[in-house]
């Protein structure tokens, strides 16, 4: 009997471990997860041609989003983007280049947070998971995902892997965007 792809079916919990920047806001990791309508369709695709898995928030009637989570101090952010990923939404694959930071405020707007996503090409959906029994999750278009995602953070980063899975020569221009957003680079227009 062989084994593959064995993840625990209990999701981590409490803060203890959580990374904190040097602001002292809690740095959370994500995933999109997505995948292709068509098997090998990935020459020349627009939005058309990819879904995306979102979840219920934890809480009822908080909409949908894409999975993510703290970021502990034993593992890398793509580790802890990946297993956000799996304990959430129930789903593997390859995490793929960061989208981008952003700060953002908690639901009750009292504590800022940093938030790092990731695409992640599904490559396995899994039929336990460690949060089954409290989320949902839903394969979307990109048109449907942006109406039910309530984070605008995450519709953000939603746009940003459009644009790098339609235009795969765009991934310099995403870095750009990313070093302006960061404060890193200052673009200068022409007058």
């Amino acid at each position: 009997m062989e084994l593959k792809n064995v993840f625990p079916l209990a999701a981590r919990t409490g803060r203890h471990m959580q990374r904190y920047n040097f602001l002292g806001h809690r740095q959370v990791v994500g995933c999109i997860p997505y995948r292709y309508r068509s098997p090998g369709g990935q020459s020349m695709v627009g939005e058309e041609d990819i879904e995306v898995l979102v979840i219920t928030a934890q809480r009822k009637g908080k909409g949908m989003m894409f999975p993510k989570g703290g970021w502990e101090v034993d593992e890398s952010i793509e580790e802890a983007a990946l297993r956000e990923t799996v304990e959430e939404a129930g789903v593997v694959g390859d995490v793929e280049h960061k989208l981008g930071k952003w700060s953002f405020n908690s639901k009750n707007r009292d504590t800022l947070y940093e938030g790092h996503m990731f695409p992640l090409l599904v490559k396995e959906q899994l039929e336990f998971w460690p949060e089954k029994d409290i989320r949902q999750r839903k394969w979307l278009s990109v048109r449907e995902a942006r109406i039910v995602c309530g984070c605008w953070w995450m519709k953000e980063a939603l746009e940003l892997l459009v644009n790098r899975v339609s235009s795969p020569g765009n991934e310099a221009t995403t870095q750009v965007v990313n070093l302006v957003r960061a404060g890193s680079l200052a673009l200068v227009a022409n007058a």
